[in-house]
């Protein structure tokens, strides 16, 4: 069954918020990486401090996760900086979730093997509503 936990964008001051989130629910980081850290990035050199993503349990159910926006994309205008995030058991769930979801929508990164292990999409449904789709591929 596949998981559903927030994600939230933010505009350069991704962790300094997740430090007040880590500081009120305690925890450790599962990840926290940084633009420079993706490979071949065309991020300026004023980008690539900022979070690319970080991901911190707050329950035994939920995690919270988050990045800074792209600094080579502008900022995102709030109220369009939280996305859902499905995590899938399997690849054949996270192909059916995002076919069902991106139906009359928008997608916006189509869903495949990506660098970090994963298989990954994003999309905003008919509905207006952002979602991540993510499968994560067995090491």
């Amino acid at each position: 069954m596949a998981q559903i936990n927030p994600y939230l964008t933010f505009n350069g001051n991704c962790e300094e918020a997740f430090t007040l989130y880590k500081s009120v629910f305690g925890g450790e980081y599962r990840v926290f990486s940084r633009f420079k850290d993706m490979p071949g990035n065309e991020i300026p050199d004023s980008g690539k401090e900022k979070i690319l993503h970080v991901s911190l349990p707050i329950s035994e159910e939920t995690i919270l996760m988050g990045s800074d926006n792209n600094p080579a994309m502008g900022d995102v205008p709030m109220g369009e900086n939280i996305s859902l995030s499905v995590n899938a058991q399997s690849k054949d769930e996270a192909d059916r979730i995002f076919q069902k979801l991106s139906e009359g929508g928008h997608v916006t990164m189509p869903i495949a093997n990506t660098f970090w292990g994963a298989y990954f999409g994003m999309m905003v449904d008919k509905f207006g509503i952002q979602w991540m789709v993510n499968y994560d591929m067995p090491k």
